[in-house]
């Protein structure tokens, strides 16, 4: 059950982003809205240029929208391309971002990649080491926590770099194809892992997939095409 609070964690409001003038303008946002809750994880699903990265670099305050607001928790974080806030400041407040790669320093070792989020914050290293422990515990590869990225499967690399994406208690947490290098099971174990952090740890979970096999952990599932959303029944 997800849990519901008085203003989403997220929300995109009427989104547009075009690249580009006259003939060769490309749409690849058209007036595309969503609302996630917190507690809540929902899919995002679409072809190849549908503009589901998009949106998701937009609600990630990375690829500010054309014209359209970004609010999270309430808090109104972009208009068009204004920013409200410090965007880098409040991104790592606010935003876990995972990747279709886990992206973890080569040379530091899975604890230090979760550490290196929250020191960037300002937290001690202390401080740090053991959040990072206890996130690791959470998400079964704490035995894991002394080895390089290259010591560990794909699986274990996601789950580091999602320990990483809840360092600093994020309230979003938006993963982009999280398990496109992964095989059917150790995908499919990543998706119920977001489902679980969503409903644990009450942060919205967006996640850009085209897997298809795994859409039942979903509380909610979206299609994008051309630049819009549409809400499916899951």
């Amino acid at each position: 059950m997800t849990q519901q609070t008085s203003s989403p964690a997220v929300e995109a409001v009427n989104l547009t982003k075009r690249y580009g003038s006259g003939n060769t303008e490309v749409i690849a946002l058209n007036d595309a809205s969503l609302s996630v809750q917190g507690g809540e994880i929902v899919a995002l699903l679409g072809p190849s240029g549908s503009g589901k990265s998009t949106l998701l670099t937009a609600l990630g305050l990375i690829n500010p929208p054309t014209s359209g607001n970004v609010r999270i928790g309430g808090t109104e974080v972009l208009r068009g391309p204004a920013a409200q806030v410090n965007l880098r400041s409040f991104r790592r407040q606010h935003i876990g971002y995972v990747f279709q790669k886990s992206n973890l320093v080569p040379f530091l070792t899975a604890v230090e990649n979760v550490q290196i989020a929250m020191q960037l914050n300002g937290a001690s290293i202390r401080k740090s080491r053991d959040r990072a422990i206890q996130l690791m515990e959470y998400l079964g590869v704490a035995d894991r926590a002394g080895n390089l990225p290259s010591m560990l499967s794909g699986g274990q690399q996601q789950r580091v770099a999602v320990a990483r994406a809840l360092a600093n208690r994020p309230s979003v947490i938006l993963a982009d194809e999280p398990t496109a290098a992964l095989d059917g099971h150790r995908g499919r174990q990543v998706m119920e892992l977001f489902a679980m952090v969503a409903h644990e740890q009450s942060a919205a979970v967006i996640v850009v997939t085209h897997d298809h096999r795994s859409l039942d952990v979903f509380d909610r599932i979206y299609e994008m095409e051309d630049g819009r959303i549409a809400e499916t029944t899951n």
